[in-house]
């Protein structure tokens, strides 16, 4: 079981469209989002340890996103 609430990620699913969403989609849902987290996370700590710094911003978790 991952990190992330189970219930707002099933209203995230239904905004994509579907009507009825399972236990199961809700946890594959979490485990590969806290995956992804985790790629971006490690990368954003990159860019900032770049730029000198250890307090991760805002714009270091976009350069991360952008890299994927």
């Amino acid at each position: 079981m991952g990190e992330l609430p189970l219930t707002p990620l099933g209203r995230i699913i239904k905004k994509g469209g579907a009507e009825r969403v399972s236990e199961d989609a809700k946890e594959e849902l979490s485990d590969f989002l806290e995956e992804e987290a985790e790629t971006i996370a490690k990368l954003a700590l990159d860019n900032a340890k770049e730029n000198g710094r250890k307090t991760l911003k805002a714009e270091d978790i976009a350069v991360a996103y952008k890299k994927l």
